[in-house]
């Protein structure tokens, strides 16, 4: 009979530790979201205060009573704001597609074929992932100036039309499939590049997804590069746009229209992410798992 109380109590006892490890779990990851949202919430915020409440709060209030919309005109009529997402929707797409392309094939040629020094060829890509990204830009903006694409589309896109991250993401997804399917293709007189489309594409699909959004994301988000390449207004993107509009405020900074276009810009891709958060999840999943 005392043996079953105190098998009673350790039971009960490990029950209240579990509810309170949960407890503080639950508290902490709650606290770390409030941590994280607070600036989406900021920006929401700020895009719906006039700009002449705003700039007459000398200490911030985290709440309005009198929303507005005028800072959404405001953006898309101090600049023209659905000309640079046109931009940005032409620049992103056409980047991404061809990145596609050309990581898939090197990502295959590095994971299927046999070439003298492959091994050392991958090795040596892989080390230009440690060269700082300042360097690259560099480098990028010496190149495409000397080739006259200063203010082209071709100028703001070929520099982005590869990731050496991205390539050995997708090698390793391709290395995990099993080559009995690749020898076994080659027996029935399939080509590499059929083999390719019809069995690794299909397989590998949530990596090529995942990867594809990623290089959406940080297409859209661009900053640095756009800012360089681009001083004209037939090809500038949303990031040259929030720009503008920010130093459009009649001598002070117009942070509230600036905010209502990033709120703007920012829809898509929060849109986008919560498609394929799923996806995302798992071919990020699966590229970093062998066997």
């Amino acid at each position: 009979m005392s043996k079953q109380i105190n098998y009673e109590k350790i039971k009960k006892s490990a029950v209240n530790r579990k509810r309170g490890i949960n407890f503080i779990v639950y508290a902490l990851l709650t606290i770390w979201a409030i941590i994280v949202l607070f600036p989406f919430y900021w920006m929401l915020l700020t895009s719906v205060k006039s700009y002449s409440a705003y700039n007459s709060e000398y200490v911030p209030k985290f709440f309005t009573l009198s929303p507005t919309f005028q800072n959404y005109v405001d953006a898309f009529n101090t600049v023209p704001l659905g000309k640079y997402l046109f931009n940005t929707l032409i620049f992103t797409v056409v980047t991404t597609a061809i990145m596609m392309v050309v990581i898939t094939l090197a990502a295959f040629a590095f994971a299927r074929l046999h070439f003298r020094g492959k091994n050392a060829v991958f090795t040596l890509f892989l080390s230009l992932m440690m060269i700082p990204n300042e360097l690259v830009v560099i480098t990028n903006f010496a190149t495409v100036t000397n080739l006259n694409m200063r203010n082209t589309f071709a100028g703001l896109i070929l520099p982005s039309v590869t990731s050496v991250f991205y390539i050995y993401l997708l090698k390793e997804n391709f290395a995990q499939v099993p080559d009995s399917l690749y020898y076994a293709a080659k027996v029935d007189g399939t080509s590499d590049i059929k083999y390719l489309l019809r069995v690794l594409v299909p397989i590998c699909k949530p990596t090529l997804v995942t990867i594809g959004i990623l290089k959406i994301i940080e297409c859209w988000n661009s900053y640095v590069w756009p800012r360089l390449i681009t001083d004209d207004e037939d090809y500038y993107l949303v990031s040259n746009g929030i720009q503008e509009i920010r130093e459009n405020g009649f001598g002070r900074e117009n942070i509230p229209a600036m905010m209502a276009a990033v709120v703007v810009i920012s829809v898509p891709l929060i849109v986008l992410f919560l498609l394929f958060r799923d996806k995302i999840m798992t071919g990020v999943s699966r590229g970093g798992t062998k066997g």
